[in-house]
């Protein structure tokens, strides 16, 4: 024959198979066979290479991916579930810091992920993985969803609260200026004190913070504000460091201190829909009422108690000659307020539009 292998037996062995299948069958003409060759006394282990299961004691290998969003932006804390062939094999894993996920020791074969991460639609992929192979799949992309209480199954309200949080550490307007203190779920987890805190650390350690405040102490030079600063290097140091106290005595007390005693929410909370009065008036009632950790709307006293606070604070280091008592620190107050109402005016009507990653 033409056919061969290594023994010489593999082909013989079938030939022999096949010619007694045939007997079996039908009335077939018959060639002549050695009716003991060693060779086909035991058939069974030749067959036994031919027919055992591709997965029996194969080598286990490793599933690991990344998980994202429509942005790109990696997607931290997404419950990421493996189900094996047949269901053989049903394991969980939660994305790091690096939206990563890994399953080691996955037995070959069709596998499929389903992956839940709030805020997000549910995701599902399949593949298949041979023995020993290191599969990387992804990015695996996940949708917005259209109903935020489907993917919140089996996460407590902390953990749902920390996703929410982490979209809104990534809202920066034109994709530069923070736009943390915005939330647009419709109906968001209330934040617990450490995220307050956290979100607080966020906003005034941000690179922009500094270049908007160094930005500002350089205007006030130039027009001469606070004269008993003077100028040079030493005066703009000095307007800088009282700008920058103003922005973490403001941040840190209007928005994590007093919100975490009073269990009120420093963040404001995107209406979007509706007339336009009825969103304008919406926008300026919440410079002086907010909702409570138990998600009843009440009126804003972390934010009116923080504004005062951080205009009496800043009488510490301000020049004499611009510190006018309580009189001014109620008028900063006033002015404060006043300048809330207009921020919300433009988070309600403007910068969603502005801000890449609104969720």
């Amino acid at each position: 024959m033409a056919l061969r292998t290594k023994s010489g037996l593999i082909v013989v062995g079938v030939v022999a198979l096949c010619g007694i299948s045939l007997c079996a069958g039908q009335s077939a003409p018959q060639t002549s066979q050695p009716s003991t060759s060693p060779s086909l006394a035991e058939p069974s282990s030749t067959q036994t290479s031919f027919t055992q299961p591709s997965g029996t004691n194969a080598t286990p290998g490793h599933v690991n991916g990344t998980i994202v969003d429509q942005s790109g932006a990696i997607v931290i804390g997404a419950k990421v579930r493996i189900i094996g062939e047949n269901a053989a094999v049903k394991r969980d894993a939660i994305t790091g810091d690096d939206g990563q996920f890994s399953f080691s020791n996955i037995a070959p074969g069709n596998f499929k992920l389903t992956i839940d991460s709030a805020g997000f639609a549910s995701q599902t992929f399949s593949g298949s993985l041979e023995p020993g192979q290191i599969e990387t799949v992804g990015p695996i992309m996940l949708a917005v969803a259209t109903d935020v209480t489907e993917v919140r199954v089996g996460l407590t309200q902390v953990e749902v609260a920390e996703q929410e949080m982490k979209v809104e550490e990534q809202q920066r307007v034109l994709g530069a200026i923070p736009n943390f203190y915005v939330t647009y779920v419709h109906d968001p987890a209330p934040l617990t004190s450490k995220q307050k805190y956290k979100l607080a650390l966020k906003t005034v350690i941000d690179p922009v913070t500094f270049l908007m405040v160094a930005g500002s102490a350089g205007v006030q030079q130039w027009q001469n504000h606070f004269e008993e600063y003077g100028q040079g290097a030493q005066g703009y140091a000095k307007r800088f460091a009282a700008g920058y106290g103003d922005t973490l005595s403001g941040t840190f007390i209007g928005g994590a201190i007093l919100p975490a005693l009073l269990k009120q929410d420093p963040r404001y909370f995107y209406k979007g829909t509706g007339s336009v009065p009825a969103r304008f008036m919406y926008a300026v009632a919440n410079s002086v009422i907010c909702k409570g950790d138990n998600k009843r709307w009440q009126p804003s006293y972390s934010n009116i108690l923080g504004s005062l606070a951080a205009g009496g604070i800043s009488n510490l280091y301000y020049p004499g000659n611009d510190r006018n008592g309580a009189e001014l620190t109620f008028e900063n107050a006033a002015v404060g307020i006043g300048a809330s109402a207009a921020t919300n005016l433009l988070q309600e009507f403007l910068i969603k539009k502005l801000t890449p990653k609104a969720k």
